[in-house]
């Protein structure tokens, strides 16, 4: 493997993935490997797995295949929760040469020095128990805006969900490794911050320290003191929580969020389900009355903030009555947009034992139905603030000459490119 020097990665699943990913990324770069497109001929390929849905699954497959057509003396690299779940099962692909779990993925440069083509996958894997520390991420696709990764892991266990398995306990970086990475990102350039990880609000737990150093001492931090010590850093002009649990988005937080500068307005908050039936079944830790009790505080103190509900269609048990319920409760609590996703069977999950199970043409139908209702609600919240000044920063050029960028609201704006515009805040009239 000593002549292979390029590598091209592809990335499945959330943005915690993409920031690790970029990570990953990097520090092969400094190992001496030349990045190249995912399309194109690389000598390594590394895919950044998912396991959140059976597609996610599939799509692995069909990626490792596609490598196997273009360059079959390539290697082939896979990680990620997927890899850490079955590692096995993915040794078995054909054409997969390395499969590396949750520990090792970041040590993929060393690993790969070992690889010889021809020979069975090699598996470096744990077990998930036996995963501590933390590494630091943060994606770095342009030099506007990124996610950077503060927390992983996850201490619930809700029925449907394999991440406490794929991903191991709760644990976060420190707050002063934080604010050190923010200082660093402001001087390259960045100038939005988007704060990920697997549960956000839990914040403080586990070791504290960087790179997989840990840090020893008792840790009195979590997520509020995290977001008021970066409001008051100088350089970084916008943040944004990425995902928050409605059970750990406290109004401390909400009234803070509404004072600040530098917070956008704007939360992103899992439902999964508007029936508390579907909810106990899902082992979620709060009922839709707590949750609609969120959405009215944010909305007291800030009418203008963009709300996201992540929701699933199809879980086992969700009758007609309970899927009314939850089009009943999204229709009428004043959100902005859904992230849909359609109940998928998971390996090891509590949620295969609940019956009756929603065929899945039904599961699509509902599907559709939740996708519609999130194109309703976004146009809603659109026409509200239409002929409103806000800022927007613009981003990146898109296809055919369009530039992007976001309201602080979160309303997407698309125009002619614009090179003065680019990496800029700019007060921008909706139309």
């Amino acid at each position: 493997m000593a002549t292979s020097k390029s590598v091209a990665f592809h990335t499945l699943g959330c943005k915690l993935n993409f920031s690790e990913t970029s990570a990953i990324s990097r520090m092969m770069e400094k190992e001496g490997f030349e990045k190249k497109e995912f399309d194109d001929q690389a000598d390594v390929y590394v895919i950044n797995t998912c396991s959140v849905t059976e597609n996610a699954d599939k799509e692995c497959r069909m990626l490792v295949r596609r490598i196997q057509r273009r360059a079959p003396q390539s290697f082939v690299v896979i990680t990620g929760c997927y890899a850490q779940l079955k590692p096995k099962e993915i040794a078995s692909i054909p054409g997969v040469d390395l499969v590396l779990g949750a520990a090792e993925k970041f040590d993929i440069a060393e690993h790969i020095k070992e690889l010889s083509k021809g020979n069975p996958a090699r598996i470096h894997s744990c077990d998930i128990e036996d995963i501590t520390g933390f590494n630091t991420s943060y994606s770095m696709n342009d030099r506007t805006r990124t996610f950077l990764k503060v927390q992983d892991g996850c201490d619930y266990n809700c029925s449907f969900c394999t991440i406490p398995m794929a991903r191991g306990k709760s644990r976060s970086d420190s707050i002063e490794n934080v604010i050190a990475t923010a200082k660093e990102l402001a001087a390259s350039g960045v100038k939005e911050i988007v704060l990920t990880g697997i549960n956000l609000g839990d914040f403080g737990k586990g070791p504290g320290g960087s790179n997989s150093v840990i840090k020893t001492i008792q840790r009195e931090e979590d997520f509020f003191s995290l977001i008021k010590a970066l409001d008051a850093l100088d350089g970084i002009e916008r943040y944004r929580i990425s995902s928050i649990e409605p059970n750990l988005l406290s109004d401390d937080m909400i009234r803070f969020v509404a004072s600040s500068r530098k917070f956008m307005p704007h939360f992103h908050i899992p439902l999964q389900s508007g029936s508390d039936k579907i909810l106990a079944l899902m082992k979620r830790r709060y009922k839709k009355e707590l949750y609609e009790g969120k959405v009215q505080k944010i909305k007291e103190f800030m009418p203008h903030c963009a709300i996201g509900v992540d929701v699933i269609t199809g879980f086992p048990g969700e009758g007609e009555t309970e899927f009314a319920e939850t089009v009943d409760f999204l229709t009428k609590i004043d959100i902005s947009y859904l992230h849909v996703f359609t109940y998928s069977e998971r390996d090891h999950t509590h949620a295969l034992t609940i019956e009756p199970v929603v065929p899945i043409h039904i599961r699509h139908q509902r599907n559709k139905i939740l996708r519609s209702l999130s194109f309703i609600k976004m146009q809603q919240f659109i026409e509200r603030h239409k002929d409103e000044t806000r800022k927007v920063l613009f981003e990146k050029s898109g296809k055919d000459g369009i530039m992007e960028g976001y309201t602080d609201n979160y309303i997407k704006i698309s125009i002619p490119y614009n090179e003065a515009y680019r990496n800029q805040v700019i007060d921008w009239k909706i139309r």
